[in-house]
């Protein structure tokens, strides 16, 4: 019973879970970005 109630489980705010996966990267990769020029900025 509790696997099917975790199949039938929505992600919060978003349709599905590749919109989580998504905005994840894209944060991720947004930090890494301005660290990136952080450093270059200050050295």
């Amino acid at each position: 019973m509790q696997d099917n109630h975790l199949q039938e489980e929505k992600p919060p705010l978003f349709p599905s879970w590749n919109y989580w996966y998504i905005l994840v990267v894209a944060w991720l990769a947004l930090l890494i970005i301005l660290f990136y020029l952080f450093t270059k900025t200050f050295s």
